[in-house]
């Protein structure tokens, strides 16, 4: 995910998921902070590159909010971002999802299971 200010992007992060995002910077001019995820399994990161910056019409993805995604939503406010849709229940078999804009203006979608 594309961040005009990487470590205001780890701050926002870390504080919704409450896990830790360390910035590594060994990619020369393109400092970057994984989010966490298990092997084998889809990761992703946070990025600060000229080239890949938060646009806006907004980058959509979706993370796995585990079992909960009101936790996460709770916490989005408190971190600098804005709830865009609460915690919706699309059908019982396929669980909820729910929307927030981040730090860096891009909208996230969360997804869980109850």
């Amino acid at each position: 995910m594309p961040a005009a200010k990487l470590e205001r992007a780890v701050q926002f992060y870390e504080q919704i998921l409450a896990t830790k995002f360390p910035i590594d910077t060994s990619f020369p001019g393109m400092p970057m902070a994984m989010l966490p995820h298990a092997e084998p399994g889809v990761g992703g990161s946070l990025i600060e590159f000229e080239q890949a910056r938060p646009h806006a019409d907004r980058v959509r993805i979706y993370l796995d909010a585990g079992d909960d995604l009101q936790p996460i939503l709770d916490r989005v406010a408190s971190a600098g971002g804005t709830i865009i849709m609460q915690k919706t229940l699309i059908r019982d078999d396929i669980g909820y999802i729910g929307m927030f804009s981040d730090s860096e203006g891009n909208i996230i979608g969360l997804h869980s299971l109850h």
